[in-house]
């Protein structure tokens, strides 16, 4: 049994939260003792409020958001009342302690040994996302501390750009009992789905001009997309685009089984958690090379294109839309196929081994 505490942002409705909350709680059913402590919403000026809204980073003030986070099953979860830093007085004593977003790893590099080793798990490269300093974030690789990373092309960062190859890959899962979907053929309309997110990193425009110019050759094409803020400026949507705000869990499942086709147009991706999801409701995946996705489609399960590639996106709804049922449930198959051969047991055994090896080394290393 381990003491383990994750150190986390604000809490938010992502799947990165989401890969956090199923840590921490598997980690606790398996017996260890678990302890989440996150900070506050540091209050932004009017004018930043305005800006981040308008850029859709953010609800607008009559959006209120729900206060039902993926942390309601564990047993300590702790809210600060501030921003930070966070001190010793913020957390327990523990055998290993996790950073897990950039501007939390300075404050866990910084606590005293009582409150465990030191392991920053990093989900994406955060440099990339919009508004982050670059050369402070690029700080925090840097820091004497055990690098847990979601998808090889992070740990080869880790080694190739920071002098680190100690980074150790537990690639992200997907809970089979929440996203399945049984065996189905291919519907007489086509249907594309995507994740809506109107800022850039997540490539919403690069699908949104994709299925424009896919309608010209599939005039009866259907779309459906869902996300956490509705759509409007920077990127409004066609009224004949479906759109799903915040679906529940099981909602989310309906939708990706409703789709023939699932589009992952990121730019950037950390490992790109919503591929597997769909994956797992037999649903092919058109994607983008970001995160994981070279490896995820490596078995057959949908289509790679180009990096920002509208055209190839394009031209691959095309193809999956006017393909024979045959090729399509080779697709879908191969995409279960897929899914299905990552499991969260899986992903916490790695995970906790890797604490594991972090705390034990020490205990092992001459003083």
């Amino acid at each position: 049994m381990m003491r383990i505490t994750f150190v986390l942002p604000p809490i938010d409705e992502s799947g990165g939260m989401r890969v956090l909350a199923t840590y921490a709680e598997r980690l606790q059913r398996r017996g260890n003792e678990v302890a989440v402590v996150a900070t506050s919403e540091r209050q932004l000026a009017f004018r930043h409020r305005v800006m981040r809204v308008l850029r859709g980073e953010m609800p607008p003030p009559w959006m209120k958001s729900p206060r039902v986070t993926h942390f309601e099953s564990l047993q300590s979860l702790r809210i600060l009342s501030h921003p930070g830093p966070i001190t010793d007085a913020d957390v327990p004593d523990a055998d290993v302690v996790i950073a897990t977003w950039w501007e939390t790893a300075p404050m866990v590099a910084a606590l005293s040994p009582a409150k465990g080793r030191k392991v920053y798990f990093l989900q994406g490269y955060e440099p990339s996302i919009p508004g982050v300093p670059t050369e402070r974030a690029n700080a925090t690789w840097r820091l004497p501390m055990q690098k847990i990373v979601v998808a090889n092309w992070l740990s080869e960062m880790a080694r190739d750009k920071f002098g680190d190859p100690t980074a150790i890959c537990v690639p992200n899962s997907v809970d089979t009992k929440l996203f399945y979907a049984p065996v189905r053929d291919k519907q007489r309309i086509p249907t594309a789905g995507f994740v809506y997110v109107p800022g850039s990193i997540k490539g919403s425009d690069i699908a949104v001009a994709a299925i424009l110019k896919a309608k010209q050759s599939v005039p009866n094409l259907r779309v459906i997309c869902f996300g956490t803020l509705p759509p409007g400026p920077p990127l409004p949507l066609p009224d004949w685009f479906e759109f799903t705000l915040r679906p529940a869990q099981n909602a989310l499942r309906d939708l990706y089984a409703s789709f023939d086709m699932f589009l992952q147009p990121s730019r950037m991706e950390g490992f790109g958690l919503p591929t597997l999801e769909a994956m797992a409701c037999r649903t092919p995946v058109i994607a983008t090379p970001a995160g994981a996705a070279p490896e995820l489609l490596r078995g057959g399960g949908g289509k790679l294109v180009g990096h920002e590639s509208s055209d190839e996106m394009a031209a691959a709804i095309v193809e999956m839309a006017g393909a024979s049922a045959h090729q399509w449930h080779s697709w879908s198959d191969a995409a279960y196929r897929t899914a299905t051969s990552f499991s969260w047991d899986d992903a916490t055994e790695a995970f906790e081994k890797a604490l594991r090896k972090t705390v034990l080394g020490a205990a092992n290393r001459p003083s």
